[in-house]
């Protein structure tokens, strides 16, 4: 598959061939999709969610009233749950959120993102991303002249600096080397652009 190459200014400079495997997939599966997004915000979750149990709250151990003669039902704490204050019958406690999802089922949730920006006409190849000015005004016009209002851009391995910090302060555009291009980050802004180095990095990665 063949798509057009263009520079930041918006011109043409060639074209780019697109592994069909990774790019040109006419069934998109929105449910390996859907099963990568649950997977990553799962695994993003702290997990720091924590009660007091009876144990943990603190407050004297001696019972309250006498066992019986006071015409009350029998208690043995003030820590008990059912007083206010008292701990709290199986609560949250930390732990991880995080579960396995099978390796080749990742890399092909990660086929299907690409090739549904593909097949939606919202993949932009760019010749480089790298900028002489670290200026925001400057790239957020360049930007602008693409129409680009909300974008995914993924570079090769390593990021231009100036390229960065241009971009850090606009809204709605995120910036990613190519080891960190994933599912979620690709499906939740409108526009996917790659540049020339990332595609071939991809491609190297999923074949």
């Amino acid at each position: 598959m063949k798509i057009q190459v263009v520079s930041l200014e918006g011109k043409k400079v060639g074209d780019a061939d697109l592994n069909d495997d990774i790019f040109g997939r006419q069934e998109i599966r929105a449910d390996l999709l859907d099963r990568a997004v649950q997977w990553q915000l799962a695994k993003r979750r702290a997990g720091t969610h924590a009660a007091k149990t009876i144990s943990g709250v603190s407050g004297t151990t001696k019972k309250p009233y006498a066992q019986k003669g006071t015409g009350n039902a029998r208690q043995g704490s003030l820590r008990s749950p059912q007083f206010r204050g008292g701990g709290v019958i199986f609560g949250p406690v930390v732990r991880s959120h995080a579960y396995d999802l099978p390796k080749k089922v990742r890399q092909l949730a990660l086929k299907n993102a690409l090739s549904a920006k593909v097949k939606e006409g919202k993949l932009i190849v760019l010749d480089v991303a790298k900028s002489d000015s670290h200026k925001t005004k400057d790239m957020a016009s360049k930007l602008k002249k693409l129409g680009l209002s909300s974008a995914l851009i993924i570079d090769g391995a390593n990021l231009d600096l100036n390229f960065c910090r241009a971009v850090a302060n606009i809204p709605m555009i995120d910036v990613l080397p190519e080891q960190g291009a994933n599912v979620y980050d690709i499906l939740r802004r409108d526009t996917l652009v790659l540049t020339k180095n990332a595609v071939e990095q991809l491609e190297a990665r999923l074949k």
